[in-house]
């Protein structure tokens, strides 16, 4: 039995990269909602966290179908 040691670590690089970038771009939406409370608190406008934050929430959605339909299909 032969091991393709590239083709793992590629496989564990693109996914270590992947999990990072989708866990930091939640955080990012998280961050989003927090300053939409402090904003409104506060008095101010709230849109463009609250824009912002849903866009970040749609992007991991997205992210995550397209792994599903890359495991399925």
């Amino acid at each position: 039995m032969k091991i393709d040691w590239a083709a793992l670590g590629s496989v564990f690089g693109v996914s270590l990269v992947a999990t990072v970038a989708l866990v930091g771009l939640f955080t990012l939406g998280i961050v989003g909602l927090s300053k939409q409370e402090q904003a409104t608190a506060n008095g101010g406008s709230a849109a463009l966290a609250r824009t912002g934050a849903y866009a970040c929430f749609a992007l991991c959605a997205a992210a995550v179908a397209y792994g599903i339909y890359l495991i399925v299909a």
